[in-house]
């Protein structure tokens, strides 16, 4: 989770100073200009576009990408509430895929999971773990599918050479308080799109067409709404951008440290990621669900179980399972070519890796030695297990 201080708060002062704390209230672009051509270059796309939310970047991503209405979304079963949400906002449905042991969406359910109504694939980068995309983007190929990345839990990670968010079609960014940059709340889109991001800009700015910015190649005028940032955010981001990759290289660093430690106990199984080489997040993986809720009991600080992080798990979804979305009229799911039905156990596997999962902190703030520590005293107390040891394979 991204730190703020002192220079963040003197990020601020020329922006009030100068009055021109609106998006578009300076001509010169201002902080919010220099962050997203910052972030471009960081991250190797051609347009970025700051937005209010992570939440208002995936919708308006979507949107941009022409998804709508008799569309369906694969969507994974464990992620925010928000990555299902926007398809619904968008006039899309979302589809539930399961995730796999690494924490992220299962290419082979993704497989199974494809209708002839199947516009879109959101894949989650979840808590810093990042999605197998050589399999989602070959699968997304080969379908006529886009990809539209939510790298909001893993701003800045790499999958193999390129960052997350930068691979698919888009890519979507949350910069709120628990993210690895943050102004409090906002969010970003990128693409390498010219024709996505002149719609998606126009469609997080309702009044665009009247701010004389509008080099859209050639598209016409989108009718939008607000998700506009503000300068005192870029002024934040900014400086956070510059703090992403040092705070990134300590997570890996611990990340080493606390696995190396963790598998040299065959009571702890180190859970798999899609890249290990650049791996940043960290979970362990029980036989048992009892053994997980009792390993988190005993490691309070920095440890949780999963499927105890009600927000992230599909059952807790009450508004999408129960296809409530606004007035009736305006309901998405009347809208399908097929009926579309969510049931408690529609993503059994995702349900029983999260009940055996357990998610520890790097504790990317805190010195070496004491992290080590922790890893070393975590896997003192991990039980011995009565029968075979349970390997997690992808």
């Amino acid at each position: 989770m991204a730190k703020v201080g002192l220079r963040e708060w003197l990020a601020l002062a020329p922006v009030f100073a100068s009055g021109k704390l609106a998006r578009y209230s300076d001509e010169t672009g201002g902080p919010l200009g220099r962050f997203e051509a910052d972030f471009s270059t960081k991250f190797g796309v051609r347009h970025a576009l700051t937005m209010s939310s992570g939440t208002g970047a995936l919708i308006s991503a979507l949107v941009a990408a022409g998804v709508g209405p008799g569309d369906e979304v694969l969507v994974p079963a464990y992620t925010w509430i928000a990555t299902a949400a926007a398809p619904l906002a968008a006039g899309a449905v979302p589809v539930l895929v399961d995730i796999d042991n690494t924490l992220t969406m299962d290419p082979q359910d993704i497989l199974r999971k494809i209708t002839p109504q199947t516009r879109a694939i959101i894949p989650v980068h979840m808590s810093n773990m990042v999605c197998d995309m050589d399999s989602i983007m070959r699968i997304a190929r080969e379908n006529n599918l886009l990809v539209i990345e939510d790298a909001c839990q893993s701003v800045g990670l790499r999958y193999k050479t390129k960052r997350v968010g930068a691979i698919g079609d888009a890519g979507a960014f949350s910069f709120n308080q628990f993210k690895n940059i943050s102004c409090g709340e906002g969010g970003a889109v990128v693409t390498n799109d010219a024709r996505l991001f002149a719609r998606a800009r126009m469609y997080h700015d309702i009044g665009s067409m009247f701010r004389g910015h509008l080099d859209n190649a050639n598209e016409p005028p989108l009718l939008g709404v607000n998700f506009k940032a503000s300068q005192i955010q870029g002024a934040m981001l900014n400086v956070q951008l510059k703090k992403l990759d040092p705070m990134i290289a300590r997570m890996r660093e611990r990340y080493d440290v606390m696995s190396e430690i963790f598998s040299k106990n065959t009571n702890l199984v180190v859970g798999p990621h899609n890249d290990v080489n650049n791996a940043a997040g960290l979970h362990v993986i029980f036989e048992t669900s009892e053994e997980a809720k009792r390993f988190a009991e005993e490691n309070r600080r920095g440890v949780y179980r999963l499927f105890d992080s009600s927000r992230h798990v599909y059952t807790n979804w009450q508004p999408v399972l129960q296809q409530r979305t606004g007035h009736p009229a305006m309901n998405p799911f009347l809208w399908t070519d097929r009926k579309i039905e969510y049931t408690p156990d529609i993503c059994a596997q995702t349900l029983d890796i999260l009940k055996r999962s357990c998610r520890i902190s790097l504790g990317e703030n805190y010195p070496v030695a004491l992290v080590a520590y922790m890893a070393r005293r975590m896997s003192r107390q991990a039980k011995p297990r009565n029968d075979h040891l349970y390997y997690a394979t992808v």
